[in-house]
């Protein structure tokens, strides 16, 4: 067995070794007939700051300067996308996160935190009034969105929370705290589980439907979203200190590990037919883990933080047994990750999303700051 210090040293080595086959692209999947090679999106797709953000953590553990240079190299690519303007959209926490405010974080560079306000004062103009929720996607790309908010937005409102407290400018928290509490209330079963999409009447607010997604139904509990929600909620108690935030973070964790299958990693969506259960979605056990180890930074009882990090760490594990490819015949570092099984896309490959957060959770492990 591989331990977990040990997969954080190959998973260093792999992304060092990936600096020269990625260059300052965009990657998003696996592709080939093998899916072995990583594709190259456009900058404007919302998992543009991730292969930024894994340069970072490269960065962070060893001060290698070419992936300095990458880092900031992408992170120059997508200024094109304020001057364009109409491609951004709610996940722009994702796309500058990883990148221009990691950059800033780690140097002070003036250009950089210019760059991080601007997409946070971008993601605070699509907050709906009424709604209080932020607006997911734009028309091109689903029609009749402007009433729609989906459970990944909650890992953007970091990039809010970061804004405020650098600008002393309580709007952004308030915008964020306001959508927090909106996905409380409108996304969390009683069960603890969530949908992907909550529709609200745009121009009243009121809550209409929830939406299947990228899950099997609308009543369904998608792996990915489940993830996103015990990370996200962990984000906003750690700004606000709401336990609110931190008890729904707590018991969608708690759901989610119970739900698992054997191997600890799970279906693409929880409530997925037996015949596709061969799909699964190591990206967000990725993420689960990440967040769940977050959240344990932030417990104060000792027996849970136990628990939640153990949860964290068990992960962990099951991925680096069974999904981790430290060897160079993959440029992914994890198989098995699945985009969007409802519509057969890309499904069991590598995704750099999946790769990111299970190098960022290794990370916390050794006692490494969050990006998110």
């Amino acid at each position: 067995m591989i331990t977990l210090n040990n997969a954080y040293d190959y998973a260093i080595k792999k992304i060092e070794h990936n600096v020269s086959l990625l260059g300052a692209s965009f990657p998003h999947v696996t592709i080939c007939e093998d899916n072995t090679k990583y594709n190259d999106e456009k900058p404007q797709f919302w998992t543009g700051g991730f292969w930024g953000g894994l340069l970072w953590l490269l960065y962070n553990e060893t001060q290698d300067i070419k992936a300095l240079e990458t880092a900031i190299e992408i992170e120059t690519k997508q200024d094109e996308l304020f001057d364009e303007f109409l491609s951004l959209h709610h996940d722009v926490g994702f796309m500058w996160l990883p990148t221009a405010v990691e950059h800033y974080k780690k140097t002070g560079c003036k250009k950089s935190f210019v760059r991080g306000l601007k997409a946070a004062s971008v993601l605070a103009s699509r907050f709906n009034l009424n709604g209080r929720f932020i607006r997911a996607w734009n028309n091109d790309i689903r029609e009749d969105s402007e009433g729609w908010a989906i459970i990944d937005c909650m890992m953007n409102l970091s990039l809010l929370y970061w804004a405020s407290k650098e600008t002393k400018d309580p709007r952004f928290k308030q915008i964020a705290t306001a959508h927090a509490d909106t996905v409380l209330k409108s996304f969390v079963r009683p069960n603890f589980t969530v949908p992907h999409i909550v529709e609200f009447d745009p121009i009243t607010g009121e809550r209409l439907r929830t939406g299947a997604g990228q899950g099997k139904s609308p009543t369904s509990s998608w792996s990915r979203g489940q993830a996103w929600a015990i990370y996200g909620f962990a984000i906003s108690y750690r700004e606000t200190g709401k336990k609110e935030y931190f008890d729904a973070s707590l018991n969608i964790a708690r759901k989610f590990y119970s739900s698992l299958p054997e191997d600890k990693v799970p279906y693409w969506d929880f409530d997925s037919e037996p015949e596709d259960r061969f799909v699964r979605d190591s990206s967000a056990a990725a993420i689960a883990a990440s967040g769940m180890l977050e959240l344990a930074l932030l417990v104060e009882d000792e027996k849970v933080k136990s628990e939640v990090y153990n949860m964290g760490k068990s992960l962990l594990q099951a991925l680096t047994d069974n999904y981790a490819i430290f060897d160079d015949s993959c440029e992914g570092l994890l198989k098995n990750g699945t985009v969007n099984y409802a519509r057969k896309k890309h499904v069991n490959v590598s995704i750099i999303y999946g790769d990111f957060y299970y190098l960022e959770a290794l990370a916390k492990l050794q006692g490494k700051v969050s990006i998110f």
